[in-house]
């Protein structure tokens, strides 16, 4: 061959691997509102397909050339299933029309139900409507902390050291980061029975852990400043009493402040690398094993099982149930069907019903109360929030399975003292007290952790497909200090919300 052709032919090559796979983003909009749609399917085939987020985005990304006949099919609760030709996609938002429901329709199919039969029947259709067999499920599962500071006080009354003044403790205050986060997003294959107690296999893809580093507590500036003052007042054969209100501990002072002459700097050896090493495949480990339990617990921490607080089907007598509406789901005409708690149980939301095998496709629910709260002697802690969404699909064999489910945990945790801290050394003549801070601490922290996860692909195996398969701890996750789009382009996931885009601007300041 000439090397003309050569060349013609290694371009012909690229440009159609440029073009082989494809990513195609927009938002979903209702077209009478203009408000996001979350939770909607965005499906190209059996095999790929995606979930609004929150603010009704998605990205999809197609592993193979497109052609004119290539359409998304998207479909949501209460609108109309529309296709989208992707030959000419450009990204713009796609508006979506409200779909009201044909009273025929209602009349035929509803058969005169009450809402007590209907539950009868979703508890009766609990073990057969549901597949827990074998299967092999392609996931993502994202994972993020909030934590705010709503309150951090700090009044000093009284200290035998000039420079320990209020001044001094309220520039530390300053520094303190208000608002903290991170996010730990995982692609993987998870193996096994759909079961909350049946054991499972895991093969994580590719990881990533989004931590913004500028918002540790950065007290390098004021380490020589503290080490002085330490050292110029502080005896080295002192000793602390720390007293909170009843409560009091004793801690001996670190000698390595004075700089002992013992303390050494370490010289990095074989020994010390293999020690590395050795660390590195632990973490490894650790994280395999710790994402694995959490994203199956994740996965099956839902209505079906008796032993969970989500009881509103097993526990339906604790509650109210009414028939608010009818609609439909992905080509279901469902129940719309609200609860609420008749008195002291937890949860309010709604459920949809397949008004043919009465299987709930979906639930909303939030707590109506603190799930837990807990005040004495100044020390408080209330789990405030729990709301999510779960909706299941039909498998290949006529079955439901998870096809998505987030939830949003709060927890808010107070401390409001009185705090002493004395100096004492029993060497020293006269009073064994050689200095003192006095002062009062009131501090408010709420933690929310949001955890999403998407199941692109259900996939029926056999038991000794489960057994022979091997397990490895070989991945770790990518630590990235601000949100990178690029980390996964060419994979479907679930559209990073906007906090997590805003994570690099925040990041970047």
């Amino acid at each position: 061959m000439k090397i003309n052709q050569i060349i013609v032919a290694m371009t012909l090559f690229v440009v159609a691997a440029s073009h082989g796979q494809q990513t195609f983003t927009s938002t979903l909009l209702d077209k009478n509102t203009e408000a996001p749609i979350p939770f909607a399917t965005i499906q190209f085939n059996s095999k790929a397909g995606v979930i609004s987020n929150d603010n009704g985005e998605f990205n999809i990304t197609i592993n193979r050339a497109i052609v004119e006949t290539d359409s998304l099919m998207i479909s949501c609760l209460g609108y109309e299933e529309k296709r989208v030709p992707l030959f000419h996609f450009n990204n713009s938002p796609i508006y979506l029309k409200s779909k009201t429901v044909d009273l025929s329709e209602v009349l035929v199919t509803n058969k005169t139900f009450t809402v007590d039969e209907i539950l009868d029947k979703i508890k009766e259709g609990l073990t057969v409507n549901y597949d827990y067999s074998y299967h092999k499920r392609k996931l993502f599962y994202r994972t993020s902390y909030y934590n705010l500071m709503d309150k951090y006080d700090i009044n000093l009354e009284k200290s035998t050291i000039p420079e320990f003044n209020q001044q001094f403790i309220d520039s530390l205050l300053q520094i303190m980061p208000k608002t903290n986060s991170s996010h730990t997003e995982i692609l993987g294959e998870i193996y096994g029975e759909i079961d909350p107690k049946a054991y499972q296999k895991m093969d994580i893809l590719k990881a990533c852990h989004l931590y913004d580093k500028s918002k540790d507590i950065n007290l390098d500036n004021y380490e020589k400043r503290f080490n002085d003052i330490f050292k110029k007042y502080v005896k080295r054969d002192s000793y602390f009493k720390i007293k909170s209100g009843w409560l009091s501990v004793k801690e001996e002072i670190d000698l390595s402040l004075f700089g002992d002459a013992n303390v050494k700097e370490k010289v990095a050896t074989d020994a010390l690398l293999a020690e590395q090493q050795k660390k590195d495949s632990i973490r490894k480990i650790g994280f395999f094993h710790w994402r694995k339990i959490m994203i199956h617990n994740f996965e099956n921490n839902n209505f079906i099982d008796d032993d969970n607080d989500l009881n509103f089907i097993h526990k339906s007598r604790r509650y109210e149930f009414e028939i608010a509406d009818y609609a439909y789901i992905n080509d279901m005409f469902v129940y719309v069907i609200a609860f609420k708690p008749k008195r002291s149980e937890d949860f309010s939301g709604t459920m949809y019903v397949n008004t043919e095998d009465f299987a709930v496709v979906r639930v909303d629910y939030k707590n109506v109360k603190p799930l837990s709260k807990f005040s004495l002697l100044g020390i408080s802690m209330k789990k405030y929030l729990k709301e999510g969404t779960i909706i299941f699909q039909k498998n290949n064999n006529e079955k439901y399975t998870l096809k998505y489910r987030d939830e949003s945990l709060g927890e808010q945790v107070g401390i409001k003292r009185p705090i002493k801290i004395v100096e004492k050394n029993k060497n020293v003549r006269g009073r064994r007290k050689q200095n003192e801070l006095k002062g009062d601490i009131h501090f408010i922290v709420r933690n929310i952790e949001k955890t999403e996860l998407i199941v692109f692909e259900t996939d029926a195996i056999s038991e000794s497909v489960f057994k022979n398969f091997k397990e490895k701890s070989q991945v770790t996750p990518t630590q990235l200090n601000q949100y990178d789009p690029e980390f996964w382009k060419g994979y479907n996931i679930i559209e990073p919300n906007k906090a997590i885009k805003d994570f690099k601007v925040l990041a970047g300041e």
